[in-house]
């Protein structure tokens, strides 16, 4: 988990570990309810399933989310966004406003099932 910084940068480490075209998808299903691998491979991204597996490690091993397994299948996992991983919400929040006030033909297609603090 100690991975070289390229810099101190506080942007620089964030998007060393978000920055990614998929890590924030991963959490934005996170936001709106998705808790099972399944449920993430069907986003209409369609993330390929190592990458996913990779990104799901990635989000855990930094904390950002918890993995549980149960009993009622072997191997399968329900993922949840942790204390951490919860705060990324005013984050997803601001790239989203941006996109839809400045990418023409954007819109937001999925909404938080439960409230959440970070919402408006």
């Amino acid at each position: 988990m100690s991975e070289p910084r390229r810099s101190p940068c506080p942007v620089a480490c964030t998007l060393d570990l978000l920055g990614d075209r998929w890590t924030l998808l991963v959490v934005r299903d996170l936001f709106v309810g998705k808790s099972r691998f399944n449920d993430f491979a069907q986003s209409p991204e369609r993330i390929a399933t190592n990458i996913l597996t990779d990104r799901l490690k990635r989000l855990e091993e930094h904390g950002i989310v918890s993995r549980t397994t149960t009993d009622a299948h072997a191997g399968r996992a329900d993922y949840s966004l942790t204390a951490k991983g919860r705060s990324l919400g005013p984050v997803l929040k601001a790239v989203a406003d941006w996109g839809l006030n400045n990418i023409e033909g954007t819109k937001a297609l999925m909404a938080p099932k439960t409230p959440a603090r970070h919402s408006d």
